[in-house]
């Protein structure tokens, strides 16, 4: 078993997310709850695999608002005791999400830019000219510089955010990890679990590879031994 796996539950309900979680048992230690199970049980959830399973829970809410309501909201899941949750990378979001997990152990995640996004995605977004790799890395920057513990990104432009100064100790989280010979799914920038972790990602996410899977746990233990070639 390691954490530098964490699977994401996003199946659709508690329910069945439980049952994965049972499924996969001592291989995986570490889950990832979406806004997508947020309105079928996935903070009663994460809870439960937290306080009763001993499991790690990263909260991937992307929280985006005005500073004040930013931090009333982290403010209330951190008494979860989540060990991750995610928020936009934009500076204001960062600072008020640190605010609101103050007295927590939660670390704040900020978000570059989704991995299931390309330039012509963010041109239709009117997001401004440049390269994505370069943005990504221009956003984590300013993110790391509001305090943030860590970014969320690809495993494209995790080496170069790595070389950050402002990257020292913090943590990489690439979404997007597809195992050889997966489908890419909704993912645009994406690449292997090894691929990641030698490119700098501290975690991974991998989601339908696994819960999709006739058998979620020989997927996962798949996965597990290709960040042990990698480490």
């Amino acid at each position: 078993m390691t954490d530098k796996l964490i699977v994401a539950i996003d199946v659709p309900n508690a329910i069945v997310g439980l049952k994965l979680a049972n499924k996969l048992a001592d291989t995986v230690s570490f889950y990832k709850i979406g806004l997508g199970m947020l309105t079928s049980g996935g903070l009663a959830l994460a809870n439960e695999l937290k306080q009763e399973h001993g499991k790690r829970i990263f909260l991937d809410m992307k929280l985006f608002d005005i500073g004040t309501t930013v931090e009333r909201a982290v403010r209330g899941l951190a008494q979860f005791d989540l060990d991750f949750l995610t928020v936009h990378g934009d500076p204001h979001v960062v600072r008020a999400a640190k605010e609101g997990a103050s007295g927590h152990n939660t670390k704040i995640l900020a978000v570059t830019i989704l991995t299931s996004m390309d330039r012509s995605d963010l041109t239709a977004s009117l997001i401004k000219p440049g390269n994505v790799k370069n943005l990504v890395v221009e956003r984590a920057e300013k993110a790391f510089e509001a305090g943030a513990d860590g970014v969320i990104a690809s495993p494209q432009e995790a080496r170069l955010i790595r070389q950050l100064p402002t990257a020292r100790n913090r943590l990489i989280v690439t979404p997007g990890i597809r195992p050889t010979g997966s489908d890419k799914g909704d993912q645009k920038r994406i690449t292997t679990p090894k691929q990641a972790i030698k490119t700098g990602a501290d975690y991974i996410v991998v989601g339908r590879p696994i819960w999709q899977s006739n058998d979620p746990r020989k997927a996962a233990q798949s996965v597990i031994n290709e960040i042990h070639d990698a480490t």
